[in-house]
């Protein structure tokens, strides 16, 4: 009897409440291996536990990586064998007040914008080399008020509400620069609108959520998992439908937008 080799799906920040679910919607589906991307060994070792004890298979594993820090990021592609097949971006950060990285970069920055770019940055061969393959950028419909020229909140005042709402307005127009880009290679990129669930992400923004982990994470999940996310390219996902968005036309923002973010 012929058995195929499972697909890889890797899901950054997969301890939280959206990323949890999501890493155990995918591990659900037969023939997937699951990697967990995540800052704490010990909350990804219990979200590994619990997705393997709700019958989510046995092949699950924890990668430890801050994604806000490319050093890390370059070091797990390193270290990295065999394929992938799916990757996720999913890791986001919500300080109240404006923080840095060691590396000087304000930290919603590099994490929900900088961290998507530098995954797929540093995953583009193995994804390449994995093809079919697709990506999932997890970002929202609370996207908005973008300034190319104070990416970083050092002009304007930080206000952790605004800068997330910039951060997923850049995840949405980065998502169709690497669409292009990843097209040739077999690769495609996808972004969506997971359903809003009480978290401390949401918290942090004065949110409280009215969707369970598990609706939250339905089209994050679908778009991977399921032939739609490995068809189309370049486009924005919400409730498990494609959604307009109105940050793809604009061609010389995108592409100003991907030459910036390249400069860290």
């Amino acid at each position: 009897m012929h058995h195929t080799a499972p697909r890889v799906a890797m899901v950054t920040g997969a301890t939280g409440a959206i990323g949890s679910a999501i890493a155990a919607g995918i591990a659900a589906c037969p023939d997937f291996e699951l990697v967990l991307a995540c800052r704490d060994g010990h909350k990804a070792a219990r979200t590994a536990e619990r997705i393997v004890a709700g019958g989510g298979g046995r092949r699950v594993r924890c990668e430890i990586v801050d994604v806000s820090r490319r050093t890390a990021v370059e070091a797990l592609a390193a270290r990295w064998r065999g394929p992938l097949h799916v990757l996720v971006n999913n890791a986001a950060v919500t300080p109240t007040r404006r923080e840095e990285t060691p590396d000087g970069i304000e930290r919603q920055f590099a994490t929900n914008v900088l961290g998507y770019l530098w995954m797929i940055q540093a995953f583009a061969d193995i994804l390449s080399r994995s093809a079919p393959a697709r990506v999932v950028n997890v970002a929202s419909w609370w996207a908005g008020d973008l300034d190319p020229d104070d990416l970083q909140f050092t002009r304007r005042r930080y206000d952790n509400n605004l800068a997330y709402r910039q951060s997923k307005q850049a995840d949405r127009m980065l998502t169709v620069a690497f669409a292009e880009r990843l097209a040739p290679l077999g690769v495609t990129v996808n972004a969506c609108h997971p359903g809003e669930v009480p978290s401390a992400l949401s918290r942090n923004l004065g949110f409280h959520g009215h969707h369970t982990p598990e609706e939250g994470a339905r089209t994050p999940v679908w778009l991977a998992t399921q032939p739609v996310g490995g068809t189309l390219t370049g486009r924005y996902f919400a409730d498990c439908r494609e959604a307009r968005c109105q940050f793809a036309g604009d061609r010389a923002g995108i592409e100003a937008l991907f030459a910036a973010c390249l400069l860290f």
